[in-house]
């Protein structure tokens, strides 16, 4: 489905060539021109540790695709898989950017305003330093600038409320230098101000971002859920499904997680990015269009000129 919308892109499938082959062959073989197998002959399974499948699986099917973006034979990885593993291999394998102490896992998420909030990190780093977040709150914004063509976007810090006196000490010193950072800074945002839309980029540490993300996922299935079953009462809310279907029809597709699939590992010398475990095949479908997006708009590039361009912060002077 990818390949017909982007006539001008190649992809390269890379694992165990007797799996890819035995897939292909129930597909469209007028295709198959655009389309590459590279061998790797182990396979990271999803509840491996990184650290192991790092040391011990050099031939992974994650490990070689990260060598081939190195190389400069791939522009962009794009895997399902062990999120941990894919971290560790591509941070060893791609290195980080000048800058940046720690890469970052970056996601669009829906708004109401019909667009979408960047929001990092979820889940690479789950204690961060309030450098760490001041260094996310860039990557966030270039990510957004670039594939959303919005030169300044506005960058909020993930907070317990919105004034200054809230939160930890973390978070208080980051959003002192995220003031001084060269960013269109907001201040401190809630939770819900990512659905909102209050600002572009929402900036968190790994573990606050991860349960903000799992929580959505869970209360956008509940409400699917839910819905479908008081239509299904009687026959009577059956008829009003059928009634309100074109309402529901886009009202599913505004908030389709699916199309928001795709994780950006931000911060590498290269681009990666993680699609969902679960995808189905258009959401692994807009993962790869999101790897095409950050090629095109060369996100890295744009990260690593964001970071020069940031003033240092001068240490307190000593009373």
């Amino acid at each position: 489905a990818f390949l017909k919308l982007h006539p001008d892109t190649r992809l390269i499938l890379v694992g165990r060539p007797e799996a890819i082959e035995a897939e292909l062959k129930r597909h469209d073989q007028g295709l198959r021109e655009r389309l590459s197998i590279h061998p790797a002959s182990e396979v990271v399974g999803m509840d491996e540790s990184p650290q192991l499948a790092l040391k011990n699986k050099k031939d992974s099917s994650m490990r070689v695709a990260a060598n081939l973006v190195k190389s400069g034979e791939a522009h962009a990885c794009v895997s399902a898989g062990n999120t941990g593993a894919l971290m560790a291999i591509s941070r060893f394998v791609l290195k980080t950017l000048p800058g940046i102490e720690r890469p970052a896992i970056a996601k669009m998420m829906p708004n109401v305003s019909g667009g979408a909030t960047c929001v990092l990190d979820l889940g690479a780093n789950v204690d961060c330093t309030p450098e760490q977040l001041v260094q996310f709150g860039i990557m966030g914004a270039m990510l957004f600038s670039a594939v959303r063509q919005k030169e300044r976007p506005s960058v909020g810090l993930l907070n317990i409320g919105s004034e200054d006196i809230k939160g930890n000490e973390v978070v208080k010193q980051a959003a002192d230098l995220l003031r001084n950072a060269g960013l269109r800074f907001y201040g401190n945002v809630e939770g819900n101000d990512i659905f909102k839309g209050t600002v572009d980029v929402v900036v968190c540490d790994g573990f606050t971002g991860n349960v903000a993300l799992k929580t959505s996922e869970g209360l956008a299935s509940m409400i699917s859920t839910l819905l479908r079953e008081e239509f299904k009462r009687s026959w009577w809310t059956k008829l009003a499904a059928l009634a309100a279907y074109p309402v529901l029809q886009r009202f599913r597709e505004s908030v389709d997680s699916r199309r928001y699939n795709g994780a950006s590992l931000l911060g590498l010398r290269g681009i990666v990015v993680k699609s969902h475990g679960g995808a189905d095949e258009l959401a692994f479908q807009y993962a790869i269009e999101q790897a095409v997006a950050e090629v095109k708009n060369r996100v890295p590039q744009r990260i690593e000129h964001g970071l020069s361009l940031r003033q240092p912060v001068a240490p307190p002077e000593e009373s």
